[in-house]
């Protein structure tokens, strides 16, 4: 699929640290954009859709979670390879392979008849959520200087926000008025046209590319080494920690607010609405600021902050108003967080390693959200949503102290 693919007619000039961007940045920018808003929204859309799913398939409650744990399995088995790989075919390729096969798996969601070809739908998903993974911060770091990658990034994983915006909404309505079939129909659509827009816009970045024979006992080693750094397995560690944490909070809430506040699927919608504006809001700020004052320290106070906010939500949040507000809060200071970190991880490693890097934290944090969908199911199912909540905000404080302890500060 993507061996023949034409590269852009001609290739870009290296972007310079001080001069205006290009209007070809700004369409890469954008392509990154789609992307991440057709992937990220993909997999978000579960959660407010598990009880459609569970009327039109007959699903128990308990077994929802393995959804998402089987999504997050697959992507990060799979994130484990395509690193190396993208380091050595480079990232246009990889961007082509993963948009391709995404589009695919998301329009076999419309086959799905029972929970075992909808567990395997999502399996084939996150394989190819896995050929993406790290992608779009990768060529980031590939392709703008250092002092630019915060603001970059922050405009790239606003996809992720507008995918609250628009796509979780939509999907959620035209999931309770259609079937879970046709929301998901919907995103193979969006990544369809991302498919087309990398092969067209998106160029290779001129780095050193690595060299050599890709071998299992190759790639073992290289990872070996790069969990030597005390600086890569912090950056590791955070990832694990964090997504565990938000899927805690997160997997589960949909169901708790239409249980606890009478909430509907409109009004459902309407929080990833009000939270995804949030996140544009503050994520290319955020990005722009931490270019300024330094990484660590914007990560450190959001996190702390949203570790305070998701504690507090199952014992202040009795209306739907409330969770509006709540919900807003969550979403600008995650976007706080991830913009900043994602650039910093862009500088701990040299840029033929910066792929195996990022697919590495992506994987690990994948792991991460699987083991906290099963822990979200069985803490709920026992113990209630406080305790999810309470064990989420744990884990974004342990995430905190390592970010300030164990990572660098790169100039």
């Amino acid at each position: 699929m993507t061996g023949s693919a034409p590269q852009p007619t001609s290739a870009p000039p290296p972007l310079s640290a001080d001069a205006p961007l290009p209007p070809h940045a700004r369409l890469v920018i954008f392509a990154l954009w789609l992307m991440v808003f057709s992937s990220g929204t993909q997999v978000m859309l579960i959660s407010p859709i598990f009880p459609r799913i569970r009327e039109q398939l007959g699903i128990a409650e308990h077994a929802l979670g393995t959804l998402v744990a089987v999504d997050a399995v697959m992507l990060g088995l799979v994130a484990l390879a395509a690193g190396p790989i993208s380091d050595r075919i480079g990232r246009r390729r990889i961007l082509l392979a993963g948009t391709g096969l995404m589009a695919l798996a998301l329009a076999l969601h419309a086959f799905a008849f029972d929970y075992l070809s909808l567990l395997l739908a999502r399996a084939l998903a996150g394989a190819s959520g896995g050929v993406l993974s790290g992608a779009a911060v990768a060529f980031v770091g590939d392709y703008f200087p250092y002092n630019r990658r915060g603001w970059a990034t922050g405009w790239v994983m606003t996809g992720m926000a507008f995918g609250h915006i628009i796509g979780i909404p939509a999907g959620t309505v035209i999931a309770a008025h259609f079937g879970f079939r046709a929301a998901y129909l919907l995103f193979g659509a969006t990544m369809t046209a991302t498919f087309l827009l990398v092969w067209r816009v998106v160029p290779q970045p001129d780095i050193t590319r690595e060299s050599g024979r890709l071998t299992l006992g190759g790639v073992a080693t290289a990872y070996r080494a790069l969990l030597a750094q005390r600086a890569v397995l912090a950056a590791v560690a955070v990832f694990a920690m964090t997504f565990l944490g938000n899927s805690l909070f997160v997997i589960y809430m949909p169901t708790w607010l239409e249980n606890e506040i009478g909430a509907s699927p409109e009004q459902v919608a309407s929080l990833f609405l009000v939270g995804g504006i949030a996140n544009v809001l503050t994520g290319p700020r955020a990005g722009r600021l931490s270019d300024r004052i330094g990484r660590k320290r914007m990560i450190v106070a959001a996190s702390i902050g949203l570790a305070l906010v998701v504690f507090s939500v199952p014992f202040l949040v009795r209306s739907y108003p409330a969770a509006l507000i709540f919900f807003m809060l969550v979403m600008m200071l995650f976007a706080a967080r991830v913009g900043p970190f994602s650039a910093l991880l862009t500088q701990l490693v040299p840029g033929n390693r910066r792929g195996m890097l990022m697919s590495l934290t992506v994987a690990i944090g994948q792991l991460g959200f699987a083991l906290g969908g099963a822990l979200a199911a069985i803490s709920y199912q026992r113990f209630g949503y406080n305790a999810s909540t309470g064990a989420s905000a744990f884990f974004v404080l342990v995430s905190t102290v390592i970010v300030w302890k164990g990572l660098p500060e790169p100039r």
